[in-house]
């Protein structure tokens, strides 16, 4: 099929690419200047636009670095460096090896071409050159290119430049910056919960939601007064996806920092608008992160870094913002790492152990059961406080084998205080939402009850309200097989949600949790009496066991005991004990 019978479609995209060819910059190095004007006057004559000559040969390499060309036009036979040895410094460096090069030679002997071929030549023509031949060469030439760049240095899902090109572009930047003495910024951008969108929508919606976060990034980066400096056809390649949900931008010849906060706050205003992927609205947001050459480092590696730790402090403490990389981030951020790689030590090294806080019927003020809670008692560090390495252990993903390392040492806890002659108690157990998806879960109770023989009737498997409310027949049914199992189940953290009486009645729960937050200033306060009374009258309705936790004063407790509150929990009675202290902290209260 000819060009001319083909559908209109094709021979659009053709020309397309066509054009895009002549968009490359191309480098001759001879030492014939009149050589290379003609051959510049003739290929622009066919629509190229960016040339770069050069007639000292000894620059050629320090040359082809700094412009980093589409393709080089070498001769071979010149004075002092000639193009042997040229081909030899490209071919040995791997920022260079990758450009093409078509060789110009008057020389027709085959050991020529044959050494250049070896050197890493791409194609070869004769001096004089033929118009024709030069544009048919260096097309194809070109075309091949750019399908070897795509498939190297382009994200197939987005269209953008990939690490691996950015990398490339920013080290030749700072190399121009370092030379000028301009600077730059970074800009990470990285999604907020995006795992849950693959988990929820599915991996196909994630795809299309990261190519329309792409595609409105790119019409941010036109439209922006900050980088209105870069040519409209290099706009592309100061957005790249770095990996996964994480994308990043080059901002060069900076000349103001506020500059750099003007764009930053455009782009995490951009996720305010939902994006709308299969006929449905999506909300994501952004932890953008900004690292500036040369104050936060000189190197692509230090740069790179320094904007990711910036970004990640955005995303601990909450996402949807942004913030600039500081020393003391870099020094928080190495104490991170340092505790997830203890972390996950931490079980496998017998560092973890619980601590039991008992539950008291309001009524009798006897011990009724306790509340397992983990305790972290680091080597080095001391006691490490489960507000910092519980959240850190949910995001790495290790809740799982956290949680079912204390259902089995719970268990074996409980046993071991049955045989040392304490009185029957029930264990509370908190399961995380990692532990609750995971069916298991079922199989790993079943079988600690069994081990230790314990009654299923002593252990009471807490969740939180959100959780328990979440609208999903896969909970519901797990909570129901926890329930058939003969085990209680309770509903922590109550009053700090969304809870539906409709749906929280056809729930199988035994007991309800007052959160602490209520009972502050209680019996003081009238708003916060006014909803503990109203979830004790409500968990009463539906024959629920009712826990305060956080009572620390008499009049809390008089006033729960008025209300028919069964159970209290809270420093008023104990804190946690260690194994061996609550034990002797019951026989002390034994009747």
């Amino acid at each position: 099929m000819t060009l001319s019978s083909a559908p209109s479609s094709q021979v659009n995209e053709v020309k397309e690419h066509y054009n895009k060819l002549k968009d490359a910059l191309i480098m001759m190095v001879d030492d014939e200047p009149i050589m290379m004007d003609l051959v510049q006057t003739f290929l622009e004559s066919e629509g190229y636009k960016h040339f770069v000559n050069l007639e000292d040969s000894t620059q050629a390499v320090s040359e082809v670095l700094q412009q980093r060309p589409d393709v080089l036009l070498l001769d071979l036979n010149m004075p002092e460096v000639n193009g042997f040895e040229i081909l030899a410094e490209l071919q040995q460096d791997d920022k260079l090896n990758h450009i093409p090069v078509i060789v110009l030679t008057s020389s027709s002997d085959s050991d020529s071409k044959l050494k250049a071929l070896e050197l890493g030549a791409t194609d070869f023509l004769a001096k004089p050159v033929d118009p024709s031949e030069l544009a048919l060469r260096l097309r194809n030439t070109l075309t091949v290119k750019a399908y070897q760049d795509q498939l190297a240095y382009y994200d197939a899902l987005t269209g953008l430049p990939n690490r691996k090109l950015f990398l490339d572009r920013l080290e030749w930047s700072l190399s121009r910056q370092q030379r000028e003495g301009g600077s730059a910024a970074i800009i990470d951008i990285s999604l907020d919960g995006f795992k849950k969108i693959n988990q929820s929508l599915g991996i196909k919606s994630g795809d299309i939601l990261l190519k329309c976060v792409a595609d409105r990034l790119m019409e941010h980066i036109r439209q922006s007064d900050v980088v209105s400096k870069i040519p409209e056809q290099d706009l592309y390649r100061s957005l790249s996806r770095l990996a996964g949900d994480e994308f990043s931008i080059l901002l060069t010849d900076i000349d103001r920092p506020d500059q750099v906060e003007t764009i930053i706050r455009r782009l995490v205003n951009l996720f305010q608008t939902p994006f709308n992927i299969a006929n449905e609205e999506v909300l994501i947001s952004a932890s953008v992160g900004v690292a500036i050459y040369p104050d936060d480092g000189d190197t692509s590696d230090s740069l790179v870094k320094r904007a990711g730790v910036a970004s990640a402090h955005v995303k601990q403490n909450g996402g949807n913002g942004y913030h600039f990389f500081s020393k003391e981030l870099e020094a928080r951020s190495k104490q991170r790492l340092s505790l997830e790689m203890d972390l996950r030590q931490a079980i496998e090294h017998q560092e973890f152990a619980l601590h039991y806080q008992p539950k008291v019927w309001t009524a009798t003020q006897q011990i009724m059961g306790m509340e397992a809670l983990l305790r972290w008692q680091h080597p080095k560090k001391g006691m490490i406080s489960p507000a910092e390495f519980i959240p850190l252990a949910e995001e790495l993903g290790l809740l799982p084998s956290i949680g079912r390392w204390v259902i089995i040492e719970g268990c074996r806890q409980l046993a071991r205080w049955q045989q040392q002659g304490l009185p029957p108690l029930k264990l509370s157990i908190n399961v995380s939402p990692q532990q609750l998806k995971d069916k298991s879960i079922i199989t790993l109770l079943g079988k600690a009850i069994e081990k230790f023989s314990l009654s299923p009737s002593q252990l009471v498997i807490e969740i939180t309200e959100s959780l328990a409310m979440e609208d999903s027949t896969a909970n519901v049914e797990l909570l129901h097989a926890i329930k058939a199992l003969g085990v209680d189940l309770s509903i922590d953290d109550f009053g700090t949600g969304y809870s539906s009486l409709s749906y929280l009645k056809h729930l199988p729960f035994d007991e309800l949790k007052i959160d602490r937050s209520f009972l502050i200033n209680i019996p003081n306060d009238r708003d916060e009496v006014a909803i503990v009374k109203a979830i004790i009258a409500m968990a009463q309705s539906l024959d629920l066991r009712v826990v305060a936790e956080g009572v620390e004063e008499a009049p809390q407790l008089e006033f729960l005991n008025k209300l028919q509150c069964e159970v209290i929990q809270g420093f008023y009675f104990s804190k946690p004990l260690p194994s061996k202290a609550f034990a002797e902290f019951v026989l002390s209260h034994k009747q």
